[in-house]
């Protein structure tokens, strides 16, 4: 099946959506028992880590870690967003640099001024988009950037989500209370669909839809360790409590130039294979053999894949070993995990 195809529904009891491209998943998100990220509480701060510039907050979901922080004292009462998903064990990750953002705007109350996306090109395009911008936040301290899905968006659909960011941000950010309290939850996988999947696609919302539109075999595969690379090759995919290993197999192929081609072929489907299956953190890539000069190429090539990425990723190099290790942040669980 060819183009993009929004798939809405619901598994083990769980809200989920995927994003199928030509056929095969390549993205999927499911509601989890965590704190979505997002999720802004009003919190207290709890004990400071020293060494660490960091503070444990107490939050009405249990106890959060804030980094960086300076001239907070314990009892103090602040805003706090959820950053990502917590390891087990360890306490909820929170920032105190809290945004508001739908499908077109971004509100973003610590860093005041208009802003639009570097991808919008056409000036005319953006004067307009400036004047809704100015028009909508008045003489508001808080700031705004404007997304590129604007590009084509209906300018009325752009002012209305404006104003409701901005009342929503006002409304939190003029809070008074003090009492530790959830002030906003995190948004569900189908509201993110709608946010964060803005490319052109078919949106099929209809019960039963994961089963008629291949998710469910999808993510067979995803929950699996093995995952096919085209050259037959296969990446190996394996989360231990430390790190995600990840074992590049050139299958049958045993040419010279067979260890190449399937990092090459890695580089570019690992993001994807990632993403489907929620993992996160370190991760260490133990590569099929191939020359050292070959290795500039990789990282390009990887870079390349990761760049469109929606999580952030740290590529951290080579190692002694001639490994390579990326970091990147948890911002949602991983689906074996969630689905039992």
């Amino acid at each position: 099946m060819k183009g993009r195809t929004i798939v809405l529904d619901h598994i083990q009891g769980r809200e989920a959506a995927a994003l199928m491209v030509d056929g095969k998943l390549d993205d999927l998100l499911i509601a989890a028992d965590a704190p979505a990220p997002g999720t802004i509480y009003r919190a207290r701060a709890d004990r400071p880590v020293k060494g660490q510039g960091g503070m444990f907050l107490t939050t009405p979901d249990g106890p959060a870690f804030l980094r960086q922080v300076k001239g907070l004292a314990p009892g103090a009462s602040l805003l706090v967003q959820v950053g990502g998903y917590a390891e087990p064990g360890k306490a909820i990750p929170v920032t105190n640099r809290i945004l508001f953002k739908s499908r077109f705007a971004i509100v973003t109350p610590d860093a005041p001024g208009l802003n639009i996306s570097r991808s919008i090109k056409d000036d005319d395009k953006r004067d307009q988009l400036l004047e809704i911008a100015h028009e909508q936040m008045g003489d508001s301290p808080y700031g705004l950037i404007l997304r590129s899905c604007c590009m084509d968006a209906d300018a009325g659909d752009i002012a209305d989500d404006i104003s409701a960011m901005l009342a929503q941000a006002e409304q939190v950010m003029t809070d008074e209370g003090s009492d530790v309290e959830l002030l906003i939850e995190g948004d569900s996988p189908h509201i993110l669909a709608w946010r964060d999947w803005t490319d052109p696609a078919e949106v099929v919302t209809k019960t039963g839809s994961f089963e008629t539109h291949g998710v469910l075999d999808a993510l067979d595969v995803a929950r699996g360790v093995s995952e096919p690379l085209p050259g037959g090759g296969y990446l190996y995919i394996e989360p231990t409590r430390a790190l995600v290993a990840v074992d590049v197999n050139t299958g049958a192929d045993t040419s010279l130039a067979a260890g190449t081609k399937a990092n090459f072929a890695c580089a570019k489907a690992l993001p994807r294979a990632l993403r489907v299956r929620g993992l996160a953190g370190q991760i260490t890539l133990d590569l099929a053999p191939m020359p050292k000069k070959d290795r500039r190429g990789f990282e390009s090539a990887l870079r390349a894949a990761f760049k469109s990425d929606p999580d952030e990723t740290i590529l951290a190099g080579w190692t002694p070993l001639g490994h390579f290790e990326l970091q990147r942040k948890r911002s949602r669980l991983p689906v074996a995990e969630v689905l039992k």
